[in-house]
């Protein structure tokens, strides 16, 4: 993609400004009272541990689209019921209450995850008992399961874009690949490395560094990351670091003066709700890409964070990009319960694909064959208030692909979902399914 294809530069974009409704939609979604035996909906984030700054909200949102549907009259005439499991960041532990959620709750579905790590550990769990998760965050993509709907963004719809918008609006020529030490890092840098590689980038003008969760000590890292930019070529930084560890790492680039115009800081994992628990006024000018930011100005999104701050009872609550792929796979939960009259796991697995959901950024949301979404990309710059001016966007909605074209043993698949194909790891050359796994 050529970043500059809209004609929007990251200084004339403008801001797209916030509006918040003063009108809530309770009223509107009276109707009768659902009754019947609840629906449990499982909803699988930490609440406690490191992870914890970035899903609670997650945990929120769902309650709140819960509680919107129910009074709407439920689902087929029948009440959801949340049942809230809290894995505390803790990976294994996420296997353990999703099994619960699948075998004791009977979950109708499980909304739920934020690392790929907790991914990976619940994915056997959900294919073994044939439950259905819908993961709401950007991951490294590499993998195509029946039994996930995968709602964030694949690596094609976020960190291909970013790093094209880099290059070709910040004119960057070193990079600095810094990241959590698990799974989504390595894999997004591993396919960025060689996506730069490909675009003649050597190997000397890119650094790669990990940390773990939770990371406090950040002044060596930052400090040879500036020792890295200061060679002439304009460097900036692709970070997949996650959770809590953001706070220090962007404090720390302040204390040693390092600033958006001279390293700037390209951020996956950064939205509004990290944005809050930290002083940003250090940090303005720093970007992040993300398929959703809470600033883009539409009726639906004003609505949606009208509805937020009543549910909350805060009007200081933010949105951001996962809690609307959350609404997004919710809403299209719903359709496809629906349309398939039931519950039962593969009829609605079966009827989740070429479901339309509109985006509250504008543009609809298709489900794809491969279990992935269609959706737009934007880059946005951090503003001292917290928020982001977005600067850059997609022209197109931009397909979901499970696996990287930047990835010689990947090169060739695809993931299709209907019949005859039915394979999540399907060769286009050999005509053949790899095999039964996905990831």
């Amino acid at each position: 993609m050529n970043s500059s294809s809209t004609g929007f530069t990251r200084r004339t974009f403008g801001r797209m400004g916030l509006g918040l409704l003063a009108a809530t939609s309770t009223a509107r979604y009276a109707t009768a009272a659902p009754s019947g035996e609840p629906i449990r909906i499982g909803i699988l984030h930490s609440l406690s541990g490191t992870m914890a700054i970035s899903e609670t909200t997650l945990k929120d949102v769902m309650l709140m689209l819960i509680a919107q549907q129910n009074a709407k009259g439920g689902v087929l005439g029948r009440p959801l019921e949340a049942v809230v499991v809290d894995p505390a960041s803790n990976w294994p532990l996420f296997a353990e209450k999703a099994r619960q959620l699948l075998s004791v709750d009977k979950a109708a579905a499980v909304f739920g995850c934020w690392t790929s790590v907790s991914r990976k550990s619940v994915l056997p769990v959900f294919e073994e008992l044939n439950g259905i998760l819908y993961y709401p965050v950007q991951y490294e993509g590499q993998e195509c399961s029946r039994n996930v709907f995968y709602t964030g963004a694949a690596p094609n719809q976020q960190a291909i874009p970013a790093v094209d918008y880099l290059a070709s609006e910040e004119k960057v020529e070193r990079w600095v690949l810094a990241g959590t030490d698990y799974v989504y890092p390595r894999t997004t840098n591993q396919i960025l490395q060689s996506y730069l590689k490909g675009k003649g980038v050597a190997d000397a003008d890119i650094m790669i560094n990990y940390t773990p969760f939770g990371q406090s000590d950040w002044q060596n890292i930052v400090a040879q990351i500036k020792a890295f930019g200061s060679t002439g070529k304009k460097t900036a930084v692709v970070s997949t670091i996650n959770g809590d560890a953001n706070v220090p790492f962007y404090k720390e680039l302040g204390n040693q003066g390092i600033h958006a115009t001279d390293i700037p800081v390209m951020a996956f994992s950064v939205g509004e709700e990290e944005l809050a628990g930290m002083d940003t006024k250090p940090l303005a000018g720093q970007l992040a890409a993300w398929n959703y930011f809470e600033s883009i100005d539409t009726p639906a999104n004003k609505t949606f964070i009208a509805e937020w701050h009543t549910f909350t009872k805060n009007p200081k609550r933010t949105t951001n990009d996962p809690m609307e792929a959350h609404y997004i796979g919710f809403n299209m939960w719903v359709q496809a319960v629906e349309a398939a009259k039931t519950t039962d796991h593969d009829a609605v697995i079966e009827a989740m694909i070429g479901i339309r959901q509109p985006n509250l950024t504008g543009g609809v949301a298709t489900m794809l064959p491969n279990h992935h979404l269609t959706k737009p990309v934007f880059i946005g710059e951090i503003q001292d208030d917290g928020q982001f001016n977005v600067v850059w966007q997609s022209p197109d909605l931009i397909p979901g692909k499970a696996w990287s074209p930047y990835i010689a043993s990947t090169r060739d698949l695809i993931g299709d979902w209907r019949k005859p194909v039915s394979c999540g790891n399907y060769n286009v050359v050999t005509k053949a399914c790899v095999g039964t796994k996905h990831a």
